[in-house]
């Protein structure tokens, strides 16, 4: 009797004040749903279940990964609103669907601030040019010529509408002036299939590392401000002297608005202590991330500085998906 009373208070009490310690203590007591808006195979599923494994030992709970995939990850996200604000579903939140759909798609039935509770970045992975080993194209100057010679005929894909990739691809087409067209797949991984195949000329992708190092596509250029790590010999586009061709995706987790900020923080500490005790820190790495660690206050401030910079960058490359 004095054990339900306890608990009934404890109820009482969070019901009062949604950081309430005693959820926060019992918190989780049953698994957990990882929503994953992308299909699987891609670089966003990969970071997704490197994630949950780690949650899994940190939390002492199950994370069952589901990816729920389509418009550009609306769909997933669109699901992952309309779920319980207790904690125990959260969603991988990414740069394509919480920083440009909102300013790609009319309705993308959530709003991108408001219907999300932050709880912690993960990494920043930059977009890689990208090519069949094969292809005669060196550098980007070589896909600027040919696209030149021969505008409407190049190609280049992307894992779908609005995801980085795309936006990277409208980004570089509008920066040095050609006319190339957009094959937007379902998914990363059937994308660089066919990039490897020469099926597509290029690709700006951020879940190319692997391939990359296995030597099946060629890397010609980073979108970002500094060499890859990974990638020492390979350019930035600065240094090739195309100015403003940075680009890159961001991943982090999130839980839905109202979430309890005890609960928020407890997710979070675990993910901070994942970093320090798990291969998460490497794995991360290995597929090309550069690792964000952070409290959710600073995540939650670097969420709104994407959002006005994907404003300007859908504004700049007048990307549209509706």
């Amino acid at each position: 009797m004095i054990t339900r009373n306890l608990l009934t208070l404890c109820a009482m009490g969070m019901a009062l004040s949604a950081g309430g310690s005693c959820f926060a203590q019992a918190y989780p007591q049953k698994s957990i749903r990882l929503i994953v808006p992308w299909p699987a195979g891609g670089a966003t599923d990969a970071v997704g279940r490197a994630l949950a494994e780690v949650l899994r030992v940190q939390l002492g709970q199950s994370i069952i990964v589901e990816n729920i995939a389509g418009a550009g990850g609306n769909i997933g996200t669109q699901q992952f609103i309309r779920q319980p604000a207790d904690g125990y579903t959260l969603l991988l939140a990414t740069s394509s669907t919480n920083s440009a759909n909102p300013y790609l798609y009319k309705k993308t039935g959530f709003d991108a601030l408001k219907d999300f509770s932050p709880v912690a970045s993960l990494a920043v992975i930059p977009s890689v040019m990208i090519v069949a080993a094969g292809s005669p194209y060196k550098a980007p100057a070589d896909v600027i010529k040919a696209a030149k010679a021969a505008p409407g005929k190049l190609s280049y894909g992307s894992g779908g509408v609005g995801n980085s990739a795309h936006l990277a691809g409208e980004l570089f087409k509008s920066l040095v002036g050609i006319d190339v067209i957009h094959v937007p797949y379902k998914g990363s991984a059937p994308a660089l299939t066919d990039v490897m195949a020469g099926q597509i000329d290029f690709m700006l992708d951020t879940g190319a590392y692997g391939q990359i190092k296995g030597g099946k596509i060629r890397p010609i250029a980073v979108a970002s401000p500094k060499r890859h790590p990974m990638l020492p010999s390979t350019p930035t586009f600065e240094e090739l002297g195309i100015k403003g061709m940075n680009m890159n995706a961001w991943y982090g987790l999130a839980a839905p608005a109202g979430t309890p900020p005890a609960v928020v923080e407890r997710l979070n500490a675990a993910v901070q202590e994942a970093f320090k005790t798990s291969d998460l820190s490497k794995r991360l790495t290995d597929i090309g991330g550069e690792v964000r660690p952070g409290d959710v206050a600073s995540f939650t401030t670097f969420w709104k500085s994407e959002l006005d910079r994907y404003a300007s960058l859908v504004k700049l490359t007048g990307a549209t998906l509706d």
